[in-house]
């Protein structure tokens, strides 16, 4: 199993592969560039070995500290949590387990 985040042309995908998932994270409004790439790493990370396709969206607040973070997977799964940067949510690490804890209800280490 092959894991993409962005998806190739055809003539670039690996032809030994016969199942292609791809990941999908969009951040808005975050206004923290320097943690995006290395969380942006780390969902794709966590999600990359998961059968299906993934999109996760992550919009901040412009009225508060909060983030929402939106997972959508197969067979119409979806979650939705409130990541609060006064708690050290707004981490990668924090982000991670939180998404562990949507994924499978109790804390995984991805």
């Amino acid at each position: 199993m092959t894991c993409l985040t962005t998806l190739l042309p055809t003539t670039l995908r690996p032809r030994y592969n016969k199942t292609i998932m791809a990941v999908v994270v969009e951040m808005h409004n975050t206004g923290d560039r320097a943690n995006r790439s290395e969380i942006v790493a780390s969902i794709e990370h966590a999600l990359c070995q998961e059968p299906g396709d993934w999109r996760v969206s992550i919009v901040g607040s412009r009225a508060s500290d909060d983030w929402e973070m939106k997972v959508e997977g197969p067979r119409g799964f979806e979650r939705m949590y409130t990541l609060t940067g006064s708690s050290g949510e707004h981490q990668p690490d924090a982000i991670r387990s939180v998404l562990a804890k949507l994924l499978f209800g109790k804390p995984k280490h991805l």
